[in-house]
């Protein structure tokens, strides 16, 4: 939108590909690469300037891009991945989600992947358990069925009814050869050096909590072992911390770590700084990110050209 409307417009991207979470994050077979590739093309051919393997905050200062350009957008996303407090929580082969999905998309694409090609982040011919009820975890489930993986099982601690991911990818997963274990918990993870296997609990639902979901609460004496040669850890995303990162203690965020912004004008509390998306909203799907997109481009519009008409306002007044 803004390059449709004059704007020179530069992106820069931590990874060496356009796209992003397009990219790594969502496995091929729920989009094609090609589109994405396709995508960015158009934009390139379009003007649009990127800045591939750019790390902000590192080799490249935040300060030193807010002095190149009239106003900056804060679209990162979310990319720190919540843990589980278990016991064997450290050993090899439990590995965070979007790692594994990254390893997998890469090499999909092409590169050489040392991760995979080791064995590590490859399921095949595993056990795999994943942990999560989301659409990550059935992004995780799926692609190691098509690792062509041993066993494929997923641990949520709810029901089936309560699970926040997509029902139909849930039904496409079971099609798929994926076994649900509805009501069900790590306790901790067995092994030596590399997990073995998964300790989990049975769950069952209590009294609802103040958000109205009901509380899972531990079943005493229901412990038991799955094997599992990998484990998939898919429990969400919370926001890094980018007035750290970006050495700007002055960036304002909210008590879950997002950004703090004007809904209004889309602006942090920096000026000029406007944010939109997962950083913004939290965890999100991507037409929400692609909204938040659209909206943020027209307030940085309204915002220059209130600033450009400014001095030509005072001029006319003297």
């Amino acid at each position: 939108m803004l390059r449709h409307r004059g704007y020179q417009v530069h992106i820069y991207d931590r990874y060496d590909r356009i796209g992003g979470l397009l990219m790594y994050g969502i496995p091929g077979f729920k989009l094609e690469k090609s589109i994405v590739e396709r995508r960015g093309q158009l934009l390139i051919d379009g003007g649009v300037h990127f800045h591939l393997g750019v790390d902000i905050g590192g080799e490249t200062s935040f300060a030193d891009i807010r002095a190149k350009h009239d106003a900056i957008l804060l679209a990162t996303g979310v990319y720190k991945a919540r843990d589980i407090a278990a016991l064997g929580s450290g050993l090899d082969g439990i590995v965070p989600a979007l790692e594994y999905l990254t390893v997998s998309n890469r090499k999909s694409l092409g590169d050489d992947v040392a991760a995979f090609d080791s064995g590590a982040l490859n399921a095949e011919g595993k056990d795999v358990v994943v942990i999560g009820g989301g659409d990550t975890a059935m992004d995780c489930v799926r692609t190691a069925i098509r690792q062509k993986a041993k066993s494929v099982s997923c641990l949520y601690r709810r029901d089936r009814a309560n699970m926040p991911g997509s029902q139909r990818e849930v039904q496409n997963a079971e099609e798929e050869g994926v076994v649900f274990k509805w009501l069900s918990a790590p306790q901790a993870f067995l092994g030596d050096d590399k997990v073995r296997a998964v300790q989990a609990q049975r769950i069952h639902l209590g009294q609802p909590d103040a958000t109205g979901r009901q509380v899972p609460e531990v079943i005493d004496g229901s412990a038991h072992e799955l094997p599992a040669d990998m484990v998939i850890k898919a429990l969400g995303f919370d926001p890094e911390d980018l007035p750290a990162m970006f050495g700007q203690d002055g960036l304002e965020v909210t008590r879950w770590g997002t950004l703090k912004i004007d809904w209004r004008t889309m602006m942090t509390n920096l000026d000029g700084v406007f944010a939109a998306g997962d950083i913004v909203r939290g965890a999100s799907l991507v037409v929400w990110g692609v909204r938040d997109g659209r909206d943020a481009a027209e307030a940085i519009d309204q915002w220059i050209m209130a600033a450009a008409d400014a001095p030509r306002a005072a001029g006319a007044g003297r």
